[in-house]
């Protein structure tokens, strides 16, 4: 029974998933979740994963959550190359000491923009713009302690070779904008355009695209959503 990953590009972590298992060669069934149209809520893909998040891992009878979850999960079960998750303990707590903080600091702050441009014009909510001038220092703060103390001197966040995990868009710190750059050397630039183009695309495509109104109960998790801006 062939792999399936539940995916939405526009989403970081799933991109990340995606990115992983294109680059590795590793065969797999991509079944598309459109959240903007509420469809993680939908009860077809609820009763593949309650959660109600993406991205969600079908193989076989297994079902796995979480895009960090799925990465080592890939990397494990197709024996992918040692530089994606390294076997010394030293460099793996390193990597799971930033998939810690880009969960908590990364995740939290830079989905932020988005949620602005696109998602609240979408539902006719509205972001008061205090808290959207609070993201832009909080983002600032975050990139400088991803510049120095992830990233440092070295060519990428753990290593000397590439990570598969945490990869995201930045720019505005040269030391940064320079990795990123490694990166998608490394990843090559036809996979990045494939992954990214949803993402880089939005407003154009929001503001030229029908979206049907998505199911009530998203508004409300909508509204938590940007309730918990800082």
């Amino acid at each position: 029974m062939a792999l399936k990953l539940y995916l939405d590009l526009l989403s970081q972590p799933c991109r990340a998933v995606y990115i992983f298992a294109k680059k590795n060669g590793i065969p797999f069934e991509m079944r598309t979740v459109d959240f903007l149209k509420g469809q993680t809520m939908a009860k077809d893909f609820t009763d593949v994963s309650i959660l109600q998040r993406i991205p969600v891992l079908k193989d076989g009878d297994f079902v796995l959550s979480e895009s960090v979850a799925i990465l080592i999960y890939l990397s494990t079960k197709y024996k992918t190359a040692d530089h994606w998750y390294p076997p010394e303990l030293p460099i793996r707590a390193r990597v799971h000491e930033y998939l810690g903080w880009h969960g908590d600091i990364i995740r939290g702050t830079f989905g932020v923009p988005l949620w602005v441009k696109v998602i609240a014009p979408i539902s006719g909510l509205q972001i008061p713009e205090e808290k959207v001038e609070h993201n832009k220092v909080l983002m600032d703060k975050a990139l400088q302690k991803l510049e120095d103390y992830f990233l440092g001197n070295k060519a990428f966040l753990a290593s000397q070779e590439p990570l598969a995990f945490g990869y995201d868009l930045f720019a505005g710190h040269k030391r940064l904008a320079a990795w990123r750059n490694r990166v998608e050397n490394f990843l090559g630039a036809e996979l990045c355009r494939e992954a990214h183009g949803p993402i880089l695309n939005i407003q154009q495509v929001a503001s030229t695209t029908t979206i049907p109104p998505p199911p009530p109960e998203f508004y409300t998790y909508m509204r938590l959503r940007i309730a918990k801006i800082p």
